[in-house]
């Protein structure tokens, strides 16, 4: 993990208070910025989710998929915590915590708002911070890359229809031309820009050269991700500081689902007798969000303004510290997990089923 990365959270507080100051100062300046939009979709905003997501994407490996019978058990579990359970648990959770927990808290025009932005956030898996979280757990890399690709070609044709089935349930009205717009334009445009850019420098120089050009662009996701926050707090700054005490509320909801989706990941893996360098990049994908998508679709469904916009920034402001957490958890159960795992191994064998490779 990079020291940028590392300290993701200090930099996002410092753009909540960069934000926050300047939106203050240049009213005009920010509501000029927002109303830069063609069809709904913000120019300024789309160019900076753009240098976002395409150098994560240039990371994914989709040949990987060729890999995921090795650890089919892993991939079942992955699937089936990040798109059975992890969206409509949110949902439950921003029910139950926003909806009514803390609804007399809350401003009542953005409660259903505030549920959007959660439902969004848990919608899509992670796909870069992962192999960090998956190499401090000293995970498996192959299954890693493996469970990345498979989710991401998932996503593409999966995220809009569970939003709009989730956001549905929630009575929230759904814009279905811009939810597909934006999974157009954050997921399947830089999807593609991604894999041929990706081609193209493994044809010029081969991984090293892959690996050289992300190095170098990396910072420039991240400075991107950043000047993104700082127009959304711009925008938020007034709500922010008449009530504080909103982000963390937000920030329950999330914090609950991340330890949820994770040990639920960690617990099946190690049930279905998984190996632990499987089951840690596995709880930990679960745990995981795309939170940059989920901005740019909360930005583009619901405005700059939204609650929902807020609620997948708090996505973010946490992501780190808790995800940390994540691991340290994930690496000192180890010992517990294995003697589990291989119990459940050698029942496995006895009774004549394969075992997982």
């Amino acid at each position: 993990m990079s020291r940028f990365e590392r300290f993701l959270t200090v930099w996002v507080g410092l753009c909540i208070v960069t934000g926050v100051g300047l939106g203050h100062l240049f009213p005009a300046a920010f509501q000029a910025i927002g109303a830069a939009e063609v069809a709904r979709v913000n120019l300024p905003v789309a160019g900076l989710i753009w240098l976002m997501i395409v150098p994560m994407l240039m990371k994914v490996d989709f040949g990987a998929m060729r890999a995921v019978s090795r650890h089919w058990r892993g991939i079942g579990v992955t699937l089936f915590v990040n798109w059975a359970v992890k969206p409509f648990s949110m949902a439950a959770l921003g029910a139950i915590f926003i909806g009514w927990l803390f609804r007399p808290y809350l401003p009542a025009d953005q409660i259903d708002s505030y549920v959007a932005g959660l439902i969004l956030l848990a919608a899509a898996p992670c796909t870069a911070m992962v192999f960090v979280w998956s190499n401090l757990t000293r995970g498996e890399p192959n299954f890693t890359l493996s469970q990345v690709a498979v989710n991401d070609a998932i996503m593409i044709v999966a995220f809009a229809p569970i939003v709009g089935l989730l956001l549905g349930l929630s009575a929230i009205t759904v814009p279905w031309e811009t939810l597909l717009l934006s999974v157009g334009l954050y997921i399947v445009v830089p999807v593609v820009l991604a894999q041929l850019l990706r081609k193209a420098l493994l044809r010029r120089g081969g991984e090293a050269e892959l690996q050289r050009v992300l190095a170098r662009i990396g910072p420039v996701s991240l400075t991107a991700l950043l000047a993104t926050l700082v127009l959304l707090f711009g925008f938020q700054g007034e709500q922010i500081l008449s009530q504080p005490a909103i982000i963390a509320m937000l920030a329950v909801p999330i914090l609950i689902q991340v330890y949820l989706n994770a040990g639920l990941a960690y617990l099946l893996n190690r049930a279905t007798g998984e190996a632990h360098c499987v089951a840690g990049p596995s709880a930990l994908i679960g745990a995981s969000n795309f939170f940059e998508l989920a901005v740019a679709a909360a930005i583009s469904l619901f405005g700059f303004s939204s609650g929902a916009a807020l609620a997948t920034v708090v996505g973010v402001l946490v992501e780190v510290p808790v995800m940390l957490t994540v691991v340290a958890i994930v690496n000192r159960s180890r010992g517990w997990y294995e003697r589990g795992a291989a119990v459940r191994r050698v029942a496995v064998t006895e009774s004549g089923a394969p075992p997982s490779r």
